[in-house]
């Protein structure tokens, strides 16, 4: 049980505003580094931007063009890091652009693209590129528009299924080094006196469910440091002070949508990185849980940041595009499964295009702004979240007027960290072998790693737990109590969008919502009233978020007639 209220009585030394992956990474490091740490979020870990990524771990191929090679180098570094460090969540893919002779890159301008990305990746474990023929690309995708087709480039990065699980990995981490880690735990008021953040207003997010303890008072000490890891949120959480703490807007963010369909006729059994034809605009097709993740477009974005959904016409763009470059495709909107949009936090820059706008994560000190000990971070990217989590921790230390002292992340695995081919895996096959099926197994294995028999563990309390959640999934009932009870899942979106990705499965996971109700009234002591609360709650957030609204309207007249 979480004792919100004992939050303003702990001196802290960092306080991180966010959980994020770059909230949970400085909050990892920071801990590690033996800082007393505090990590706000007003939500659930992962559920901005990091939940609605493209799910990919990449050097930024695309980065090239624009001559930011910094940028490649480190993304292709930090990209060879998770590899290393979170073997079970991120894991290699296979890319293949396709290049056609109308195409705004031509052949040779690709390859010279990929020679550079190799030598920019000089200490990668993955293989080096190679360029294919047109008739090579013509046998090895026979279901790609071979229309003025000039040949293709393959290359390796890499991709986590599961964003959301390497934040909850941080997080964990964090919170096992000593961190005090907060979901549903809103700043709403920065008090600054004498050029400092001197307290917050934290409001209690589960106290309007009566579960909570409403409001705390958070005050800093002389040393200690704030950090704004709120990504799109970045300037808003700079207003909660009465005298502003930035000069001028710091995000200028634009709108990422994506769209998740079955497997379809030509379906790639790698992914592909394709531009789009009637705007040249890069964006991909991604086989992902057995399933296909195609997107992401890039729209200049100044709407409300929630809830925001993928619109009409980006369902359509996306589902024009990939039947242009796989026509047997035939894809319409009744195929689409699930869409998802999100604001990347990135700089303000007026007038630029979309496409163009660096990035490059910017640590924003707040010091000439009204607020010395206050940092914000512009930008960001999933893969490089552990280097942001070195640089914050690093900025604190320099900020307190300490040595720094070294970084322990770049070594350091996660707390699940286990390849399949691990010695403990085989006689965790072999002891739940008559409960467990090995496929469903395998799938534990690939969301918990060696935490995997934490869950476990609840099969052998109650047995019933080792039912699956709906004959269509792989995930098994004690994931919920296993949610709840170890990684400070509050609601029914928490433990079927964040913990697991059920919710983007088969009917967005409404099919799963009458087990999660009655797991967790009968393991986890959750009331008739509160389940149907969540029921309620997780029906909005659907239909706010992910459901488009072509379908809702198509689901409004069906009840209608």
């Amino acid at each position: 049980m979480r004792n919100f209220q004992a939050i303003a009585t702990q001196p802290y030394d960092l306080i991180i505003i966010g959980g994020g992956i770059n909230g949970a990474a400085t909050a990892r490091d920071a801990a590690l580094r033996g800082l007393k740490t505090l990590l706000l979020e007003k939500g659930d870990f992962a559920g901005g931007t990091t939940s609605w990524s493209t799910r990919l771990v990449h050097g930024g191929l695309r980065y090239l063009e624009y001559f930011e090679f910094h940028l490649v180098r480190e993304s292709l570094h930090e990209r060879e890091v998770l590899l290393r460090n979170a073997p079970h969540l991120v894991k290699p893919v296979q890319m293949t652009i396709p290049i056609y002779r109308s195409g705004s890159r031509h052949y040779r301008v690709i390859q010279t693209g990929m020679v550079l990305y190799d030598v920019l990746s000089y200490d990668k474990s993955l293989p080096n590129h190679r360029m294919l023929s047109r008739q090579s690309t013509r046998q090895l995708f026979r279901a790609m528009d071979s229309d003025d087709l000039a040949g293709a480039a393959q290359y390796y990065d890499a991709q986590v299924e599961y964003a959301e699980r390497l934040c909850w990995e941080n997080i964990l981490d964090a919170h096992k080094a000593g961190a005090t880690v907060l979901n549903y735990a809103e700043v709403t008021d920065i008090q600054v006196q004498n050029q400092r953040i001197v307290g917050l207003t934290v409001r209690d997010g589960l106290s309007q469910n009566g579960l909570g303890q409403n409001v705390a008072q958070v005050q800093t000490h002389a040393k200690t440091v704030v950090i704004n890891t709120s990504g799109p949120w970045v300037d808003a959480v700079c207003g909660l002070s009465e005298s502003p703490l930035s000069q001028g807007r710091q995000i200028g963010g634009t709108k990422g949508s994506h769209l998740i369909v079955d497997r379809f006729p030509g379906a790639p059994e790698s992914a592909l990185y394709v531009e789009a034809k009637t705007d040249g605009r890069p964006f991909f097709i991604v086989p992902w849980l057995g399933q296909v993740l195609i997107g992401t477009t890039d729209e200049r974005y100044n709407g409300p940041l929630d809830p925001i959904k993928a619109d009409d016409a980006e369902v359509d763009y996306l589902i024009a595009e990939t039947n242009r470059v796989l026509p047997a495709a035939h894809l319409t909107r009744n195929d689409v499964r699930f869409t998802y949009s999100g604001v990347r936090p990135l700089p303000y820059a007026e007038g630029k295009k979309a496409g163009s706008i660096t990035r490059a994560h910017i640590l924003h000190d707040h010091s000439r702004e009204g607020a010395q000990n206050l940092i914000s971070l512009i930008g960001g990217k999933l893969t490089t979240h552990r280097q942001v989590g070195e640089e914050f921790v690093d900025a604190t230390f320099r900020k307190r007027g300490k040595p720094v002292p070294p970084c322990p992340t770049h070594r350091r695995p996660l707390p699940g960290a286990l390849r399949l081919d691990d010695p403990q895996v085989l006689p965790l096959t072999e002891r739940y072998r008559d409960r467990i099926a090995p496929p469903v197994l395998n799938h534990l294995l690939s969301l918990y790693g060696a935490q995997t028999p934490q869950v476990l563990a609840l099969v052998d309390e109650s047995p019933d737990l080792a039912q699956p959640i709906h004959p269509a999934y792989s995930d098994i009932q004690a994931q919920i109590v296993f949610a709840v009870q170890s990684e400070m899942a509050q609601t029914f979106i928490d433990i079927l969008r964040r913990r697991t990705t059920l919710a983007m499965h088969h009917d967005y996971g409404f099919n799963a919502l009458p087990t999660v109700a009655q797991v967790l009234r009968h393991h986890c002591n959750w009331d008739e009233e509160r389940c149907d609360r969540n029921i309620q709650a997780y029906h909005r957030f659907m239909e706010t978020n992910c459901i488009p609204d072509y379908a809702l309207g198509r689901e409004a007249a069906l009840q209608e007639v």
